[in-house]
C-alpha cells in the first residue's frame, strides 16, 4: 500500500471487502428467505421475529467491530514503519479480546434476552420466536466475533481477499444448512439460527488456520498468545471512540426497529426484507470507508502524507461511482429482490419504501465514512465518533419521539434517513477542514 499506484490498490482492497460484508448480510438474509417461504403461515411471523433481532445484534456485534478497527489501524501502522514485533503483539492481544469479550457478553445476553425482546413492540405470534432465535445466535457471539478480529487483522496488512474466500465457503454451507434445518427437520427460527452460528463458527476456524500458516508478521502462535497491555491500550485508544459510535448509532436504530414493529407484523417483515437488500448498498460504501482507513494508516506510519492526501480523493471518486452503480441496480430490482422473501403484494410495495429512500441516502454516508475513514487513519478517531454520534443518532431518536408520535407511518420513519445522514456529512466535512491531518503532521 506504500508503493506504486493506489488506484487499483484500493479497488483490490474494497471489492473483496464489500462483498465480504455481502457475504456477512446474506446469512442473515438466507435466515429470513427461508423461513419465509417454507415455514407456511408462520412465515411473516418468522421474518418479523428474525428482523426484530437485526438491530439488536448489531449494537452487540458493532460495538466489538469499533475495538477491531482499533486493531485494523494498528497494524496498518506497524506495517507501514516495518514494527513486526508490534504487528505481532496486535495479532495475539486481538484473538484473546474476541474470545473473553465474546463469552462474556454471551453469557450476559443469555440472561437478558427475554426483557430485550420484550421490550421492542414485537407481536405476540413473533415474541417467543424472536426470543429463541436471539439465545441461539448469541451463544455464538465467541466464534462469530473471532472471525471479525480475524479479518481486521487481514485488512491491517492489506488482505481482505481471504476473509472473503473464507465466507464464501461458510456461506455456502450456511445455506445447505438452512434448507436442511427447515424442509427436512421441519424446524423455524431456530434452525436456521443454528445454521449461522456453525457457519461463522467454520469462517473463524478457516481463518485461524490461515493465520497459523501465514509466513508474515501476523503468524499466530499459540505460545505467544497473550495480552500486550501497551498494544492493548492503543488499539483501545483508537477503537473505543468507534465503540462508543456504534453502540449509540445501533441503539437509536433498535429505537427505529421498535417504531416499526409498532405498526403491525407487515409492516416489520416488509422491513426486515428491505433491510437485507439495502445492506448491500452500505457495504459497498463502507469498504472505500476502510480502504481509506487501512491505505491512509500504512501510509502514515511510512510518513507519505502525500499519497495519504490521494487515498482520500481516490476513495471518494471511485466509491461515488461505484456506489452509484449499486444504488441504481437496488432501485431497478428492488421489488424482484424483496418478493425472494415474501410474494405479498402488500410486503413487498412497504418494502420497496424502505429500499427507496435508504438506498439513495447512502450517498451520503459514502461521504462521511470515507473522511472519517480517512483521519482514523491518521490515529483521530474520538472527534469523528462525537460528529457522527450527535449528528446520525440525535437526530433519528429525536425524531421517532417527536415527528413520528404526531404522524405514525412508515414514510415517516423512512424520512429521517436522508435528513440524518446528510446532516452528517456536512458536518464531518467542516470536522476534517478543521482537524486538516495531512497539514498538520507534514
Amino acid at each position: 500500500m506504500i508503493e506504486g499506484s493506489l488506484w487499483n490498490k484500493i479497488l483490490g482492497f474494497a471489492f473483496p471487502l464489500a462483498m465480504t460484508g455481502i457475504l456477512q448480510q446474506l446469512f442473515n438474509a438466507a435466515d429470513i428467505a427461508v423461513v419465509g417461504n417454507f415455514t407456511g403461515d408462520l412465515g411473516k411471523a418468522c421474518m418479523a421475529a428474525v428482523g426484530a433481532n437485526t438491530p439488536i445484534i448489531s449494537l452487540i456485534v458493532n460495538s466489538f467491530l469499533g475495538i477491531s478497527l482499533g486493531t485494523n489501524v494498528i497494524i496498518a501502522n506497524a506495517i507501514g514503519r516495518k514494527d513486526d514485533e508490534a504487528v505481532r503483539k496486535a495479532v495475539h492481544t486481538s484473538l484473546i479480546v474476541a474470545i473473553i469479550g465474546g463469552i462474556i457478553v454471551s453469557l450476559i445476553g443469555e440472561l437478558l434476552a427475554g426483557p430485550i425482546l420484550r421490550s421492542q413492540n414485537i407481536s405476540e405470534e413473533s415474541v417467543g420466536m424472536a426470543i429463541t432465535y436471539f439465545r441461539i445466535y448469541i451463544s455464538g457471539l465467541p466464534v462469530i466475533l473471532l472471525y471479525n478480529f480475524e479479518a481486521a487483522i487481514f485488512r491491517g496488512v492489506g488482505n481482505t481477499r481471504t476473509p472473503f474466500i473464507a465466507l464464501v465457503i461458510s456461506g455456502v454451507i450456511n445455506v445447505g444448512m438452512n434448507l436442511f434445518f427447515v424442509i427436512v427437520l421441519h424446524r423455524t427460527v431456530d434452525g436456521v439460527a443454528l445454521a449461522t452460528v456453525i457457519s461463522n463458527a467454520l469462517s473463524s476456524l478457516i481463518l485461524l488456520f490461515c493465520l497459523k500458516r501465514s509466513k508474515t508478521s501476523v503468524r499466530f502462535d499459540w505460545k505467544k498468545l497473550r495480552i500486550d497491555w501497551p498494544i492493548l491500550k492503543k488499539i483501545l485508544r483508537i477503537g473505543l471512540p468507534a465503540s462508543a459510535q456504534a453502540c449509540v448509532f445501533s441503539t437509536a436504530n433498535i429505537i427505529i426497529q421498535a417504531a416499526i414493529n409498532s405498526l403491525g407484523t407487515t409492516v416489520a417483515a416488509a422491513s426486515s426484507a428491505a433491510f437485507n437488500i439495502e445492506i448491500f448498498s452500505y457495504y459497498v460504501l463502507n469498504s472505500f470507508g476502510q480502504a481509506c482507513t487501512t491505505v491512509t494508516g500504512q501510509n502514515f506510519g511510512a510518513r507519505k502524507i502525500d499519497r495519504c492526501k490521494k487515498t482520500l480523493k481516490l476513495c471518494m471518486l471511485e466509491g461515488i461511482v461505484i456506489e452509484g452503480l449499486m444504488v441504481f441496480t437496488l432501485i431497478f430490482w428492488g421489488k424482484n429482490l424483496i418478493a425472494i422473501f415474501q410474494p405479498d403484494p402488500e410486503l413487498i410495495e412497504i418494502g420497496y419504501i424502505r429500499v427507496l429512500f435508504i438506498t439513495t441516502a447512502h450517498l451520503f454516508s459514502l461521504f462521511y465514512d470515507v473522511m472519517s475513514g480517512y483521519m482514523r487513519g491518521f490515529g483521530i478517531s474520538l472527534s469523528p465518533a462525537i460528529v457522527t454520534t450527535i449528528c446520525i443518532c440525535g437526530i433519528r431518536i429525536f425524531w421517532i419521539y417527536f415527528i413520528f408520535a404526531q404522524n405514525p407511518t412508515f414514510q415517516t420513519i423512512m424520512t429521517v434517513y436522508p435528513i440524518s445522514l446528510g446532516t452528517t456529512s456536512v458536518a464531518m466535512l467542516i470536522l476534517l477542514l478543521i482537524k486538516r491531518p495531512s497539514k498538520k503532521y507534514i
